[in-house]
């Protein structure tokens, strides 16, 4: 059976401070790689694995001052995200995310009048408990 995690029930802290109007968090990890071919043949034979990065996106409901405040200033911060199943359910899984930065950010107001911004951020790793 999966895990459904609800995004109503669920929560984000940015350096221990609760972020009101979280919509969505999307996040995933990139390795660089390369592949070592084969003399003499179209296959590869071996492969060699480098940095792993973290890339992702929140977006907020309006705004938040303190990201907007992180990515003015250029600073380091971490990522806590509680995840929580529906209702009636105590089951939760929480994603940290260790020294991230606020990268750029884009603002969009759509046809019923809701405001929303999207934070894109990286971290050095992800930690799920």
């Amino acid at each position: 059976m999966p895990t459904v995690f609800s995004a109503n029930r669920s929560s984000i802290l940015v350096d221990g401070e609760a972020v009101e109007g979280l919509q969505s968090l999307v996040f995933r990890v990139v390795t660089e790689r390369e592949d070592i071919r084969a003399i003499g043949s179209n296959e590869r034979v071996e492969v060699i694995f480098g940095l792993r990065t973290v890339q992702g996106e929140l977006v907020i409901r309006s705004a938040s001052v303190k990201l907007d405040t992180l990515l003015q200033n250029r600073a380091k911060f971490q990522l806590v995200a509680s995840l929580k199943r529906t209702e009636g359910n105590d089951e939760t899984r929480t994603v940290s995310f260790d020294d991230c930065f606020v990268e750029g950010k884009s603002f969009r107001l759509d046809a019923h009048g809701s405001a929303a911004t999207s934070y894109a951020f990286t971290a050095t790793r992800v930690r799920e408990e």
